[in-house]
Formats: C-alpha cells, structure tokens, sequence
C-alpha cells in the first residue's frame, strides 16, 4: 500500500458549496485556489437548509471509523480494522496509520 501524507483538510465545506448554490445553481469550476462559481445566477438559500455531510480531515474520520468499528460489540477483540484513503486521481489506497494503530487487534 502507499503511504503518503493525506491533506488534513479539504477546500469543500458546507459552507463552500452552500455560497456557490446562493449564487448560482450553475456548476461551479474547480480551480487551484478551490470552487469558484461562474454562474450568472439566480441561487437558491435552500442548500443552507441542507446538512452536506463533507469531510473536513480524512484522515480523523477514518480514524474515527475505525475507532467505532473496533468499538462494536459484534467485532471481536481479536481482529484487526484497517482504514484507508482511496486516491481517486491514482486509485490507491493510502493507509492511515492512525487507523490503523486504533483498530490494531488485542
């Protein structure tokens, strides 16, 4: 598996993509610096009503999965729980070892 370091945090947030539908319903445009909406409006304050559910640390939420996984009462003490990243741009998948020290067996 590769390992390398995930991004402790990403550019997509609630917020992001609740300004980007007030403004416009059209779609937004990915640059470096993050989404910029290119749309000539009208938006709509409905998306501010909407709980996107996006990521703000990969890593800690695998972490966290992990954590609850091996925390189950139907998950045995003795096996193990990895967690990892899936690199769409690649297609590998990065282990966090975090997760992994978390879900390691007993």
């Amino acid at each position: 598996m590769l390992q390398r370091p995930i991004e402790p945090s990403e550019f997509f947030t609630d917020e992001v993509i609740r300004g980007l539908l007030a403004n416009s319903l059209e779609t937004a445009e990915l640059r470096a610096e993050g989404f910029v909406d290119v749309g000539t409006g009208p938006g709509s304050s409905e998306a501010a009503y909407i709980d996107w559910l996006t990521i703000s640390d990969q890593a800690q939420a695998v972490v966290d999965d992990v954590a609850r996984i091996k925390a189950h009462p139907l998950v045995p003490a003795r096996i193990p729980v990895y967690g990892y990243v899936y690199d769409v741009r690649t297609g590998r998948l990065i282990e966090v070892p975090a997760a992994t020290t978390a879900g390691a067996a007993a």
